[in-house]
């Protein structure tokens, strides 16, 4: 067996698409009507989708998960989010940790948690 994508629900597609491929240069490989494949195994879900299927209400911001991603120039990553046309809500500004590693934590347009940090 083996993991092959990670799901993450969304209220508006298209917003989202434009999230992930401007900031962390993801692209489309498959699109269909409210379920989208990107780059990297990442798979958003329409939110109206996502409540059919598991007759439950969804926690948006549940800080249960979180998307990692590795980015070397890090400073340059956050220009980008400072840049980005939309507003970023912060979980984290900047940090380092004890370990030495920087990282960065905001929420994607739907609450999704992401963090950002340099390689290990």
């Amino acid at each position: 067996m083996r993991l092959r994508n990670v799901l993450i629900v969304v209220n508006d597609i298209e917003k989202s698409k434009k999230f992930y491929k401007e900031l962390f240069g993801l692209s489309v490989v498959l699109d269909q009507d409210g379920n989208v494949i990107l780059t990297e195994g990442l798979v958003l879900q329409d939110a109206k989708i996502w409540k059919g299927f598991v007759q439950k209400d969804i926690l948006w911001k549940n800080h249960a998960t979180e998307l990692y991603f590795e980015e070397r120039d890090i400073d340059g990553f956050v220009k980008k989010l400072e840049a980005y046309p939309e507003p970023i809500e912060y979980v984290n500004p900047m940090m380092e940790h004890f370990w030495g590693q920087r990282v960065v934590r905001f929420y994607d347009p739907d609450g999704n948690l992401i963090e950002v940090g340099t390689p290990m």
